[in-house]
């Protein structure tokens, strides 16, 4: 006898590919593996210093001496690459952010214990001015303005300092126009022509970023907000047109920022450009997820590694989170 439901689907059962877990395995259509995840870690100065983040729980401020030791877990995992982030001292903060083109600068020195001690892990260094301006800009303030034209001068100057410092790949995510271009330029007639740009292609002028710029030492420094020179939330087309840009421009890998609230973006960028494509779950991502946590209110594991899975779904081939180690140990004991 035929079933009711068969003749209502034609004997298509979905539910057939779901009956076991291995059945699961088998017809499982994305995977994250350890080798899709980017760490992002935040510098200070001084030694012997891990410094918890309050509106970041689980994540760390960390001395040179610190990061190395942290890089070498996270390289024995398989972390692939580190994204670096400086909370540089207020003393050295000023209107152009002059401290970002210092070959000793907080960045480059940690970049150069990393490449040392730790080199089988890739180093992504921000030309961004921000964590190097006391404004809390991410370029060079003339009165109101954030002039576009001079802070691509100087970031330009500053990718090929942190390439002249070990960077593998250099990652501007300050959003002036021609960036890309010029960062490109200035790098091949350095003679880094193997050093490989992820552009912050799409940054959202977004309100998911706070505990980032308190992890920076920006948070209280910012004066007005970035909407001259972020992307509106609301643009998914001017988004997609600001990426063609810096593929026109030359950029090797393209970046969303944030995440999740984006992930329409990432599978645009992805099939309009056919680039590699990265995802930024951004500090403000990261924080909804631990304190839910934290108050019993989700199992933070388990999301942890839902959201991460989505960003595969959504065509990106790696991703920034705060959650890298923590995943790549998940990781490691499922595999």
């Amino acid at each position: 006898m035929t079933n009711i439901v068969d003749q209502i689907t034609g004997h298509r059962r979905m539910r057939r590919n779901r009956k076991a877990d291995w059945t699961r395995r088998l017809v499982q259509e994305n995977r994250l593996t350890v080798d899709d995840l980017i760490w992002p870690v935040f510098v200070v100065p001084s030694t012997n210093v891990v410094e918890p983040i309050p509106s970041m729980p689980g994540v760390n401020r960390m001395s040179v001496d610190r990061l190395v030791e942290a890089a070498k877990e996270a390289a024995d995992l398989g972390v692939p690459a580190l994204a670096t982030f400086p909370n540089v001292e207020m003393s050295l903060r000023d209107e152009t952010g002059s401290n970002s083109l210092a070959a000793d600068n907080l960045i480059n020195q940690a970049t150069r214990a990393l490449k040392k001690h730790v080199p089988q892990i890739g180093v992504i260094t921000d030309v961004a001015l921000d964590p190097f301006t006391s404004h809390g800009h991410d370029g060079i303030l003339r009165g109101s303005e954030i002039v576009n034209d001079e802070t691509v001068a100087q970031v330009a100057r500053a990718a090929v300092v942190q390439a002249d410092a070990g960077s593998d790949i250099i990652a501007p995510s300050e959003m002036m126009d021609g960036r890309i271009g010029a960062i490109r330029q200035a790098l091949d007639e350095a003679g880094h022509q193997n050093v490989g740009i992820m552009s912050y292609a799409t940054k959202f002028a977004s309100a998911f970023y706070g505990p980032y710029r308190e992890a920076i030492g920006t948070g209280g420094l910012l004066k007005g907000d970035k909407k001259t020179y972020y992307i509106d939330p609301a643009n998914g087309t001017e988004a997609i047109r600001d990426a063609a840009l810096d593929v026109e421009e030359g950029a090797d890998m393209l970046m969303v920022k944030p995440g999740l609230p984006y992930l329409d973006i990432c599978f645009r960028m992805k099939e309009a450009f056919g680039l590699p494509v990265f995802a930024y779950q951004v500090s403000g991502e990261y924080a909804q997820i631990r304190a839910a946590a934290i108050n019993g209110w989700i199992d933070g594991d388990r999301v942890m590694m839902e959201t991460l899975l989505a960003f595969k779904r959504a065509g990106c081939d790696g991703i920034l989170t705060y959650f890298a180690v923590e995943a790549a140990r998940a990781l490691a004991k499922k595999g």
